[in-house]
């Protein structure tokens, strides 16, 4: 099959290069203009379009695709062009209007990292690990106009760990993400298998995974060790968790666990002590958590030794 491919991050290049081992054409791939990025801010291509261009791929990058502009009809008219059977997109950043979706043959197929209806929308892997949820996947569903409303076609499984952090369920996900489209798109006729028994959402189970921001980040010790540990490893690597030293120093908290310490009549922001495990602060209704990597300001994370060893902070200390 001819198969137009959009996406943007690490999660949808795993996609492309799974798509590429298959005897399928990528007959083009779309992906976000390059951003500025790094301390340089040097114009950065995405990690599908650097893909795209190690395997000399046709790379297109417009800004919108809104038929109300001479710019967005064009990109609608050159995608038409392509003559696609089917277009995947994952974790592109584009609103594609009904027009589009249209174009390819079998419409456009879309890798979303959660079981819908649950985790809607733009971070569902972080509000998965933040939530408490024992178990995620990965979703191809077809493409409707609305925030990941279209009917799924196959559905893949994950277990969430005690020890998973956005980072790490991020790559288990991607790479469930690559086997699952390559699974729907075997052949044609799978793929016409798959979209038979497609299966509408059930809109009574929707749940929203709102876009993170930096703000929700900081840390609030009166919430519960087990509330805090699961945010710490939900918003690594973006936006990092962090408390305030004092008025004007942020301390990034990069992982966390539970700790077997008890707070005893600590208050909550309160180390309760530092060890080799890491730091121990008392959290809500008497329960503690123990930071184990920590970065200060113009400096690199440490681990728990390292920060052990570097006396920077002390039992009795208050983290606001």
């Amino acid at each position: 099959m001819k198969i137009i491919f959009a996406g943007t991050p690490e999660f949808a290049a795993s996609a492309l290069a799974a798509l590429l081992n298959t005897p399928h054409e990528i007959v083009a791939v779309y992906t976000q203009p390059d951003r500025k990025a790094g301390r340089g801010q040097k114009l950065t291509a995405s990690a599908v379009k650097q893909l795209a261009l190690q395997y000399q791929l046709p790379v297109y990058q417009p800004l919108h695709f809104k038929a109300s502009t001479e710019e967005g009809l064009a990109a609608q008219q050159q995608l038409a062009a392509l003559n696609a059977d089917v277009m995947v997109v994952a974790a592109y950043g584009l609103i594609l209007p009904q027009t589009v979706l249209d174009t390819p043959v079998y419409g456009c197929l879309n890798i979303h990292a959660s079981l819908l209806p649950r985790w809607r929308g733009a971070a569902p892997i972080q509000r998965a690990i933040a939530t408490g949820d024992a178990i995620t996947g990965v979703t191809i569903m077809k493409m409707a106009a609305g925030l990941d409303t279209g009917d799924m076609l196959y559905k893949t499984h994950c277990p969430i760990t005690a020890e998973d952090s956005s980072a790490s369920l991020h790559d288990k996900l991607a790479h469930q993400g690559a086997e699952a489209i390559c699974t729907v798109l075997e052949t044609e006729a799978s793929l016409e298998h798959y979209l038979a028994s497609r299966e509408v959402q059930n809109e009574a189970l929707t749940v929203y995974a709102h876009k993170l921001s930096k703000a929700e980040a900081k840390i609030d010790w009166s919430r519960s060790a087990t509330e805090l540990d699961r945010t710490i490893r939900a918003f690594n690597p973006w936006p990092v968790a962090f408390t305030l030293m004092n008025e004007t120093s942020n301390l990034r908290v990069w992982n966390s666990n539970l700790s077997s310490q008890k707070a005893d009549h600590a208050v909550a922001g309160e180390i309760v002590s530092i060890n080799k495990q890491g730091v121990h602060v008392a959290c809500a209704d008497q329960t503690v958590i123990c930071l184990t990597s920590l970065q200060w300001p113009g400096g690199k994370p440490l681990n728990a030794t390292q920060i052990l060893q570097s006396h920077k902070l002390a039992p009795g200390q208050i983290l606001l």
